[in-house]
């Protein structure tokens, strides 16, 4: 098995849990965000927001459009805080235990710039990665191809030595199609199976 020089975390749903669905589930009911959801394309603004969009703007603008919703959507933007929450502590110690082993740890997230900024202030350890892949700043997402050569130039390791954590099987395929080793994470125990497995046995508390 090829050594693998750095491990590359996504962030949301891997390091911080992040569902939108259940802040507006405890905000408008379950019933209403269905609704909300099904008749309002708020994923595909954030996606946006995502690729390098204004945020607040994006919100705005998307309110504007479905004044009937109007107060619900801008809930996003009050609210996006409470999406992205709770931390899930398990991964964040095995971040800081490869650091401490002296293993580089990449961020690769579909992000925007200022949620990435906000999520920065509010939980200091993404502050810690020895490179972080934003797609806000880089304007292009998971799983498109560019992202993954980005990453590759910018870091200057070959890709069957990168191992990448995503939740997401699609950005998963896209980065083990490169050569990366990859893992669809699913929870903390059997991501430390599979790193293991790959001969990394980071210290963790």
């Amino acid at each position: 098995m090829t050594a693998i020089e750095a491990v590359i975390f996504d962030i949301g749903n891997v390091l911080v849990a992040w569902q939108p669905e259940r802040f507006f589930d405890s905000q408008i009911g379950a019933d209403r965000r269905k609704r909300l959801f099904s008749e309002v394309d708020l994923h595909g603004m954030n996606l946006a927001v995502d690729r390098g969009a204004p945020f607040a703007e994006s919100v705005r603008d998307l309110a504007a459009q479905h004044p009937d919703w109007a107060e619900e959507i801008m809930l996003w933007h009050s609210g996006w805080s409470q999406m992205f929450a709770p931390v899930i502590a398990e991964n964040v110690a095995l971040l800081h235990g490869l650091r401490a082993q002296g293993i580089p740890v990449f961020a690769l997230s579909n992000f925007g710039r200022e949620t990435f900024d906000i999520a920065c202030d509010k939980h200091a350890f993404l502050r810690d990665f020895d490179q972080s892949f934003i797609s806000g700043h880089l304007g292009v997402l998971k799983p498109e191809a560019e992202i993954y050569a980005i990453v590759e130039r910018e870091s200057g390791i070959a890709p069957k030595r990168l191992f990448f954590i995503d939740d997401r099987p699609e950005n998963i395929s896209a980065a083990t199609a490169r050569g990366w080793a990859g893992h669809v994470y699913q929870s903390p125990d059997a991501l430390v199976t599979d790193l293991d497995q790959r001969g990394i046995r980071p210290r963790l508390p």
